[in-house]
């Protein structure tokens, strides 16, 4: 089993930057694919990115490519999502999972295990 604790959200002006962390608890980690997703109040879960076990492979959402930055460090047990130019529209609860298989690691439906979130607000 895997637990996760985000942390790293706030209030921040647009234009401006964060780094959310997602620290995972097992010696499994490196087992999993991580994913990153934002719920905004009234609005579904929606897909930010997500990478490989390996870190290798990585994956964007349209609207946060070339923005946002999704890293681990299997080391720490760690995966971190950088976000720069932030903009209103993305003030949301930002949540990460941990996938072991599937087809779509857009869905989160196969993410089996999940953080309570971190908010993150950015004004305009």
């Amino acid at each position: 089993q895997v637990q996760l604790v985000e942390s790293g959200g706030g209030l921040v002006q647009a234009g401006g930057s964060l780094r959310l962390s997602c620290a995972a608890s097992g010696r499994t980690f490196s087992s999993y694919a991580m994913g990153w997703f934002r719920q905004a109040p009234g609005k579904e879960r929606e897909f930010v990115a997500a990478i490989s076990w390996s870190g290798g492979i990585t994956d964007y959402a349209d609207s946060v490519k070339g923005r946002f930055t999704i890293s681990r460090d299997n080391a720490k047990n760690t995966v971190y999502l950088r976000m720069n130019s932030l903009k209103p529209e993305d003030t949301a609860v930002y949540c990460c999972g941990a996938r072991v298989r599937g087809r779509d690691w857009r869905d989160g439906n196969e993410y089996v295990y999940w953080g309570q979130g971190t908010q993150v607000t950015v004004s305009s």
